[in-house]
């Protein structure tokens, strides 16, 4: 069996001290937002589109990068984190994965206003450092929740 990958972007949006966190219906699991990053899209841009889809939110990326002399290019967000997420496995064979990169941002407030299609306003909850510290998500989603927080400058 031949492993698939996809890129995806994840964005852990931060507003006084708290980050948005979803149930994921299919997948069973509290996330932020994010999504696969489409055909012909930069993976920032996916991440951004990803949080206005399903949180209504236009977002204010934590790292920009560094300016550089390049005539012909230009440098893009850099992400705060790459991982490799294996997404189907059957039979101790992984199937699929995602490799998705991982950005942190700022919104200007706590309201959630999803697209028609994505998952309802309801749906969300707003979790501080020590709400992350005593829950029982996954390891990953604290420590990179936290740590979102940490960088956002609202959160010790």
């Amino acid at each position: 069996m031949e492993t698939t990958r996809h890129f995806t972007a994840t964005v852990y949006i931060v507003n006084d001290g708290a980050t948005a966190l979803h149930e994921h219906d299919r997948l069973g699991i509290t996330i932020p937002p994010g999504g696969h990053v489409d055909r012909d899209e930069l993976p920032a841009e996916a991440g951004l589109r990803e949080v206005r889809e399903e949180t209504g939110h236009e977002v204010t990326l934590l790292d920009e990068p560094d300016p550089i002399e390049a005539p012909a290019g230009r440098p893009l967000p850099p992400p705060r984190h790459q991982m490799l997420y294996d997404i189907n496995v059957h039979d101790g064979r992984v199937g699929h994965q995602h490799i998705d990169l991982i950005y942190y941002a700022t919104v200007s407030s706590r309201d959630i206003s999803p697209a028609d299609g994505e998952v309802a306003a309801e749906s969300w909850a707003w979790y501080t450092r020590r709400d992350l510290l005593e829950s029982d998500l996954p390891e990953d989603v604290v420590t990179l929740g936290t740590e979102a927080i940490r960088a956002a400058g609202s959160g010790s």
